[in-house]
């Protein structure tokens, strides 16, 4: 276990701004992010790791990768940046470049103190061990879902710092229920167990009932793996609608609080509905249906049971970029058919199962028969044959006329889906238990 000095990561205050009428300016937006992080922090003479999304997160990265850079710099020792990809695939320098807006001479000169990595899930060389959350504890967190001790472990690259910075934006999410805060730890930048375990125990509590709920035994059991981290720790999150900023907070826990509270507000859309069909056309930020998949998370609440999803992504000829191989050997199922088939996939990851359940939608199996709620098309560039063969449905997308699908009564369109969570007006949501 790495050995670290022992100090308090968790700040007592938070500092930020919030708009719930329009965005910021890019302005307001510098000025509020050097605003709050001097008043939160003196980060003199430190060396600060900044921990910043990947391309697979809307917002203006690129702005506030640049704001903290010129906050910073002036006084700091030194500051670097790790992009946080979980188990997304590695980005090009030329896509990193484009992704933060700079050039190879601002590297050279404005940056030219400044290193920029990536995070790196399966080099176990990069991986370090923290500690372990208790079999006890997990039982405690999830309600008893989960009882198993579970190791944490992290990019090892933090320990040559004296302060992190998690920085990025906060929206409905179908594992923790919000997202930003320490999820830029776990799993943005920390090794497959935890992640594994943590994604499982949102697969078992179902994303209808999960996404979009602050309170949650995966946020939960995030914060109790952040504190194995003995490294002083600062929260930024922003909450983000269609590109534009309407709030920034720094500090510790309660910003992300304050960010998850606005999001609710801007990032959860309520609907008469239930539709019997929806289409739901994914941004070309996600590549493949690991990512594209939210597309159906972030749906599902809305379609009537026995109804119909298809996520609209011509561009998209992957089923996952890293995972592609073990998803086409399990196929897209239910929680149910995992759970009452334990024997059948001990050795399939819980970040898997949970991907499949997630994309496939709650549902049963009794009898040897499975039967989700709803039925996932795919309308995208991966073969029928590949569809079938993984468990979803099929549509040719150039079969698809948009516009005459948004006159259809029953049917919802949702483009750029992915972010904005949908409900039902009456409060109602899919419930495992009640099919």
């Amino acid at each position: 276990m790495c050995q670290v000095s022992r100090v308090d990561p968790i700040q007592k205050m938070y500092k930020g701004k919030e708009n719930r009428e329009k965005p910021f300016t890019e302005e307001e937006l510098k000025d509020i992010c050097g605003e709050s992080l001097t008043a939160i922090k003196d980060f003199s003479g430190k060396k600060v790791l900044v921990i910043i999304p990947d391309t697979t997160r809307s917002g203006p990265t690129d702005l506030l990768f640049r704001y903290i850079h010129e906050t910073l710099s002036p006084n700091a020792k030194s500051v670097d940046f790790l992009i946080a990809l979980g188990t997304h695939p590695i980005m090009s320098e030329d896509k990193i470049d484009s992704f933060l807006n700079i050039n190879k001479k601002d590297r050279e000169t404005k940056y030219k103190n400044s290193s920029i990595f990536q995070h790196h899930w399966d080099k176990p060389e990069e991986i370090a061990y923290i500690g372990t959350i208790s079999a006890s504890k997990i039982r405690e967190i999830s309600n008893g879902l989960l009882s198993e001790e579970i190791p944490v472990t992290i990019n090892s690259k933090v320990f040559e710092y004296d302060e992190v910075i998690l920085a990025g934006p906060v929206f409905p999410h179908e594992v923790v229920g919000f997202s930003g805060g320490y999820k830029y730890l776990f799993p943005g930048i920390s090794g497959p167990d935890f992640l594994h375990k943590f994604h499982w125990l949102g697969a078992l509590i179902t994303n209808p009932k999960i996404n979009g709920t602050k309170d949650t035994p995966v946020r939960r059991a995030l914060n109790e793996a952040a504190k194995l981290l003995k490294i002083p720790l600062t929260i930024v999150c922003y909450v983000v609608q269609k590109g534009g900023v309407y709030g920034f907070y720094a500090g510790d826990e309660e910003a992300w609080s304050k960010a998850a509270d606005l999001s609710s507000q801007l990032n959860i859309k309520y609907v008469d509905g239930p539709f019997k069909t929806v289409l739901s056309i994914a941004p070309e930020m996600y590549e493949d249906i690991w990512t594209a998949g939210k597309c159906m998370y972030k749906l599902e609440p809305v379609v009537a049971d026995g109804g119909t999803l298809i996520i609209y992504a011509p561009h998209v000829k992957e089923v996952s970029h890293t995972h592609g191989h073990e998803i086409e050997k399990v196929g897209y199922h239910t929680r149910d058919y995992f759970l009452k088939q334990k024997e059948c996939f001990e050795n399939v990851s819980g970040c898997i199962l949970a991907h499949s359940t997630h994309v496939k939608g709650i549902g049963t199996f009794d009898g040897g028969t499975e039967r989700p709620r709803v039925t996932v098309v795919l309308a995208t560039g991966i073969p029928e044959e590949t569809c079938r063969k993984i468990n979803l449905g099929y549509l040719d997308y150039r079969t698809i006329d948009i516009e005459e699908y948004k006159k259809r009564k029953d049917t919802l369109v949702v483009e750029k889906a992915g972010e904005v969570l949908y409900r039902l007006k009456d409060g109602k949501i899919p419930d495992i238990d009640k099919l």
